[in-house]
């Protein structure tokens, strides 16, 4: 149908809302796009958790792809960066559209220098923030008008009853220094900033805005 473009590339997540993607699926991902000709690209910018997760090698997790995206300024705590993997080839082309695109940044190796230490030094501390989730997600499951989701890394959805309650408990948390949408559901992000005495003060804080 010429109306619409035609498909060259599946793009998949991992960890997508927090969850980690079964590799099982990644390999039968990658096996309809061989079957299908087309391409298969990782967003991985929280790839990492993924390896914390399940035990497995950032390699394994990324061997089905042919391009993988991967973010250091989320989980790994770096103020800004990410990379591109793929083939030779494939980061040939990615440079000469960087280029044509105006992309390219002077005195970069500043950033790298944070993105080499975040590999050295933040990735195992990643299970700290899957402790802290865990906790958080604890503390707040039993309290009245919220559901919440499964919890697998470091990320805590909150649903709550209505509109007018998620917007009274934003603006609670809020007066008190911590800071999230009004959504009436919620996405609560442990991270490097974020110790365990944070997370007691958080659930406080939705103990208290929930009882009124």
């Amino acid at each position: 149908d010429p109306h619409f473009p035609i498909t060259r590339l599946l793009a998949l997540e991992n960890t997508h809302t927090g969850k980690v993607i079964p590799q099982e699926y990644m390999l039968r991902a990658r096996r309809l796009v061989d079957k299908h000709g087309l391409k298969l690209h990782l967003d991985g910018a929280r790839v990492f958790n993924a390896v914390i997760a399940t035990g497995l090698s950032a390699e394994e997790l990324c061997r089905p792809f042919d391009s993988v995206s991967i973010c250091f300024s989320k989980g790994l705590g770096t103020p800004i960066g990410s990379v591109l993997v793929g083939s030779k080839k494939f980061i040939a082309r990615a440079h000469r559209w960087r280029k044509m695109v105006g992309g390219g940044m002077r005195q970069a190796g500043i950033i790298a220098a944070a993105m080499d230490h975040a590999l050295d030094h933040h990735i195992d501390r990643l299970a700290d923030d899957h402790a802290n989730a865990r906790d958080l997600w604890e503390g707040l499951h039993d309290l009245p008008g919220i559901r919440l989701e499964p919890q697998h890394t470091n990320m805590v959805y909150v649903n709550f009853e209505s509109a007018g309650t998620a917007k009274h408990v934003s603006d609670t948390l809020r007066a008190q220094g911590i800071l999230t949408s009004s959504a009436q559901r919620m996405r609560l992000v442990t991270h490097l900033n974020i110790s365990p005495a944070d997370v007691e003060r958080t659930i406080s804080a939705f103990a208290a805005a929930l009882k009124r």
